[in-house]
């Protein structure tokens, strides 16, 4: 257990400063390239943004070490502590400070996710039990989740847009977690098997599609609009997901379910606040100076 607490620990820090590079290199690029292969390219040519590529390899190494020497239940809590060093980093990257409202906003997430995870603890379930139709209704569902995300971004601006472009990134990567699930399952069963199942080369597509969504939402606005939203939705996703398809189970009825809430609706209160903040608001156009 104590291996599974400090490689956590770990990862989450890396997954901070990953996400702190990131944002900065993709902050300095042409508001024209959000959402274009383009923007891609050319932060794959910023030795910034590279540096940030491979802290996050390094979290998910980590992150697997974590996993293999404690339940999920513990780790992804933990993880969810990048916030606590991220939103903190980026504003002293860009020398501002935060103030109150920015620091109940950034605990009030990191919290709120802890608390619903906790309680909650989905376990169990099947990746090989769901059928061809919950994997449509899946996919369907995401893509919906995700035009809708990316048209309500296109009517906004400063981090409010940022954060709209995360929810659809948040929602590509909970999707991309239950397809690495499936493929994990398949491997089992060998090699052959894992790359003749349809699974394993749309966990590609989907790797592929939210990292861009990711930069998109970096490039858009500070790292507190889009991390935080990021955080919240690929986990809620994930375990919506594991639950209905896979047959995972999650702790319900009274006093669990209230803790559960209580933490969903703690995440949305940071997020609004943090969204709504000057000082968030200041940091992009800060960031996207420098960048340039």
């Amino acid at each position: 257990m104590p291996i599974a607490v400090l490689a956590s620990l770990a990862a989450g820090v890396c997954f901070a400063v990953a996400g702190v590079l990131q944002q900065w290199a993709a902050g300095g690029r042409p508001d024209a390239e959000a959402l274009s292969p383009r923007l891609l390219a050319h932060l794959a040519r910023d030795r910034v943004w590279l540096g940030g590529i491979a802290l996050a390899v390094l979290a998910y190494g980590f992150q697997s070490l974590a996993l293999a020497y404690g339940p999920l239940s513990l780790v992804q809590p933990l993880i969810v502590a990048e916030l606590v060093f991220a939103v903190p980093l980026s504003a002293r990257l860009h020398r501002m400070r935060l103030g109150l409202r920015e620091w109940f906003g950034t605990l009030a997430v990191a919290a709120g996710l802890v608390l619903a995870l906790a309680s909650a603890r989905p376990h169990g379930g099947r990746p090989d039990a769901a059928d061809l139709l919950s994997w449509l209704l899946v996919l369907g569902a995401t893509a919906a989740l995700v035009c809708c995300a990316l048209a309500t971004a296109r009517l906004l601006s400063g981090p409010w847009r940022a954060s709209a472009t995360a929810l659809a990134a948040g929602a590509v990567m909970g999707t991309q977690s239950v397809l690495l699930a499936a493929t994990v399952d398949r491997l089992r069963h060998g090699l052959l098997a894992a790359l003749s199942a349809w699974q394993t080369y749309a966990l590609i597509l989907a790797s592929i599609g939210g990292l861009l969504l990711i930069q998109s939402a970096f490039q858009q606005g500070p790292l507190a609009a889009s991390m935080t939203v990021l955080d919240a939705t690929e986990p809620v996703v994930a375990v919506t997901v594991g639950t209905a398809v896979f047959g995972e189970t999650i702790h319900a009825g009274w006093p669990v379910s209230v803790v559960t809430v209580a933490g969903l609706v703690l995440v949305g209160a940071g997020i609004a606040s943090l969204d709504s903040s000057p000082v968030i608001a200041a940091l992009r156009g800060r960031g996207a100076g420098e960048g340039r």
